[in-house]
């Protein structure tokens, strides 16, 4: 059997070349639709995103708009609560205040109270001597008439002054004050004494001597009082229990007068103790020397509460007062 003779075959015939001509001219086409279409798609985007654009930052104007009236609003309020602040602090010491003047008035009334329920026993008639002093024909306007409500029988009075800064600076005319009003008491006496709440004598030509009692005496004792600045511990217990000590004697009637504002140190059971053992009383429960004294509010006024050294000065003053037929008088100023 003959063998078939193999048939050459041509690659790059004419279909060939059709096909691949045509596959080109698809591309092509593609090509050129492509590039046709793409301005018009990369101008709508265009103007999308400007619209976007310009969109957000209308909002964020808005946005910033909105915050600026924010921070005022909050500068506002801030300044509101500072002022809320302020009259807060303002009402709190008010507060303090109000509540200082109350202790003070509640004090003052509880001394009353005392001073009331003690008048009865404390009354003392004049004595022989002091009828011969005063003259024959003298009378009391007031029969009563009394430094805290107690009866002026004494023929010595002795002033002990709190001389420290506090009471020099705040509230030393008023003290002037009261020295006249308890010296007007007493229209003459046989004796006077000023000493300072450390026991320091006022003159020294008289220290542990009496003063002599005269018109001119008395204004010297004003007039030396108002520069009088001896040093001063602030507590009265050195002065009372010195001028206990000096001038305390059976045949005189002795009055004490204690101005002050705090007791800074000690133990007030240990100086109402000592006081008992230098002033003692006698059957009837009378004292020698009466204990007077009064309170001024300094710490009161200018610290707006209720200082520890006042009022440990008003409970020995009381007490002492109380122990030694005297009255203790808590005024409701220092400065009237």
């Amino acid at each position: 059997m003959a063998k078939r003779k193999r048939r050459d075959v041509d690659i790059f015939n004419m279909s060939f070349l059709d096909v691949v001509s045509c596959g080109f001219g698809a591309i092509i086409l593609l090509l050129v639709i492509v590039k046709i279409s793409e301005p018009h798609v990369i101008e709508r985007l265009a103007v999308d995103l400007t619209g976007l654009v310009q969109k957000l930052e209308a909002e964020l104007f808005e946005i910033r708009g909105e915050t600026t009236v924010l921070n005022r609003e909050l500068l506002s309020k801030q300044q509101q609560l500072s002022e809320a602040r302020e009259k807060l602090a303002r009402l709190q010491g008010d507060m303090s205040s109000v509540r200082g003047q109350y202790q003070s008035a509640r004090n003052e009334q509880d001394a009353q109270s005392i001073i009331a329920g003690q008048l009865s026993s404390a009354k003392q008639s004049l004595s022989e001597e002091m009828r011969r002093l005063l003259g024959a024909d003298y009378q009391r306007s007031n029969p009563r008439s009394a430094i805290g409500g107690v009866p002026v029988d004494s023929e010595y009075i002795i002033f002990i002054i709190d001389t420290s800064g506090s009471m020099r600076q705040h509230a030393w005319p008023l003290v002037l004050k009261k020295v006249r009003e308890v010296l007007d008491i007493y229209p003459r006496v046989k004796g006077i004494q000023v000493m300072n709440d450390m026991g320091d004598y006022m003159f020294s030509q008289y220290q542990s001597k009496w003063i002599p009692d005269s018109s001119a005496r008395r204004k010297a004792i004003i007039k030396r009082l108002a520069g009088w600045e001896p040093f001063s511990n602030s507590s009265p217990v050195e002065g009372i229990e010195a001028a206990i000590r000096r001038f305390h004697a059976k045949d005189k009637r002795i009055s004490l007068y204690v101005f002050g504002d705090d007791f800074a140190r000690g133990s007030i059971q240990a100086v109402i103790d000592t006081v008992d053992q230098l002033n003692r009383a006698d059957r009837s429960g009378r004292t020698r020397v009466r204990i007077h004294a009064v309170g001024f509010p300094v710490l009161f006024d200018f610290t707006g509460g209720l200082p520890a050294n006042a009022v440990r000065y008003a409970a020995l003053m009381r007490k002492l007062a109380e122990s030694n037929n005297g009255s203790f008088v808590g005024l409701n100023s220092a400065r009237r």
